[in-house]
């Protein structure tokens, strides 16, 4: 899976709430009501990024979550990164 260019990426973006690009990767932040909460996602974030065996960075800042999303192999974005942000936002809600 080669990586996407610019042009792509933005064109994917437009449909994706809350999602940017910079870098080699797609960001996103969540907020939660709590801490516990906030961790509650990352465990579902990683769960879905094991079975995908693609894994995300993520910040953890009490009931802030931030995740950068990257092939890394490929040395920027690809239509990976973009389905596990789509499922990433479906554990969010």
């Amino acid at each position: 899976m080669s990586a996407l260019s610019k042009v792509e990426i933005q064109q994917k973006l437009k449909g994706m709430l809350g999602w940017s690009h910079a870098g080699k990767a797609l960001h996103k932040r969540f907020t939660f009501k709590s801490f516990m909460a906030a961790v509650g996602f990352v465990n579902r974030v990683a769960e879905a990024a094991e079975r995908a065996a693609h894994h995300p960075d993520i910040t953890v800042n009490y009931n802030l979550v931030t995740l950068a999303l990257s092939t890394h192999s490929e040395g920027g974005v690809t239509e990976k990164d973009f389905q596990l942000a789509k499922e990433i936002d479906g554990l969010a809600d």
